[in-house]
């Protein structure tokens, strides 16, 4: 799933190549993945792009109607969703079927971008508002980590405010917008912290390291993607990871030194994590959570 350091550089992707440009066709592929119903695609129809920007894991496309009133095209591409992007994009109609494409965006000069997924589980969600505030999952969003607002202190006050796993707070979008599974592996591996670490039990010194942690993650992450092509964007993401998607592979170490382990893996029923015992659990290996029990 694209994170916050992808969506960001789509979105830098999306304004290099679509802001000042009129959206001459919307064409649906997927009528399960539009979510909202007025106004309809359409009345993007005629419109200038007028920005392209990020809610967390949410790209948000800016859209001038020729009436002056803006409209906000708003996707979230889930676990198997892509922009691909085509400076002549194909000219055939768009129709409903079996194939990947959700949406397709034409622009005035040919070029645009499809929206794509793939698999049988679709879960690819496009919105079209007037204010992106109207779709439930932006407006309950939290922090955005790499704001002036994610100050340790209010990192701090997250962490103490409920006493549950360090991974899931740090994938819970109404808390911490924009981290997902792979890179709160990245950050806890470079914190030194086991996933399954309980925030009650976090010290202040352990809190302050994975505030740090937080911030050089992404900041390399959005520093690496940025202006690549949305084509390259998924295998920068796996080769930049320390740990996830690492299961077997040697470990790095969390400061660049090798520490002479293997990365593990937890698995669950439709996901995994990856973590080294050595860097984070003091040696110990974690059970899969499927056997609901940690190896000692």
């Amino acid at each position: 799933m694209p994170e916050l350091p992808e969506v960001e550089a789509l979105a830098g992707f999306l304004r290099e190549r679509a802001v000042g440009r009129t959206v001459t066709q919307v064409g649906v592929g997927d009528i399960a993945a539009l979510k909202t119903f007025r106004p309809q695609p359409d009345a993007l129809v005629g419109g200038t792009v007028v920005d392209a920007s990020r809610h967390g894991k949410w790209l948000d496309l800016l859209v001038a109607t020729p009436t002056g009133e803006p409209l906000h095209l708003v996707w979230h591409l889930s676990r198997a969703g892509w922009v691909r992007w085509s400076d002549q994009l194909a000219t055939a109609p768009v129709r409903p079927g079996r194939s990947p494409l959700a949406l397709r965006v034409r622009l005035d000069d040919g070029s645009g971008f499809d929206l794509t997924e793939q698999g049988t589980r679709k879960r690819l969600a496009v919105h079209v508002v007037d204010d992106p505030q109207l779709v439930p999952q932006i407006a309950s969003l939290g922090v955005e980590p790499l704001s002036a607002q994610f100050t340790r202190e209010r990192f701090g006050e997250l962490v103490t405010g409920r006493n549950q796993q360090i991974k899931g707070l740090l994938r819970d979008q109404g808390t911490i917008a924009g981290i997902g599974n792979a890179y709160s592996d990245e950050i806890l591996h470079a914190a030194r912290t086991s996933p399954f670490a309980l925030t009650g039990k976090l010290g202040a010194a352990q809190v302050d390291v994975l505030y740090a942690s937080i911030r050089d993650v992404l900041d390399q992450a959005v520093a690496a993607a940025s202006g690549k092509p949305a084509a390259q964007l998924k295998d920068a993401k796996r080769q930049g990871m320390r740990v996830h998607g690492r299961t077997g592979e040697p470990c790095p170490g969390w400061d660049g030194t090798p520490c002479g382990d293997t990365v593990h893996e937890v698995a669950f029923a439709d996901s995994s994590l990856q973590y080294c015992p050595t860097c984070q659990t003091g040696g110990k290996p974690l059970a899969d959570r499927r056997m609901s029990r940690l190896l000692r």
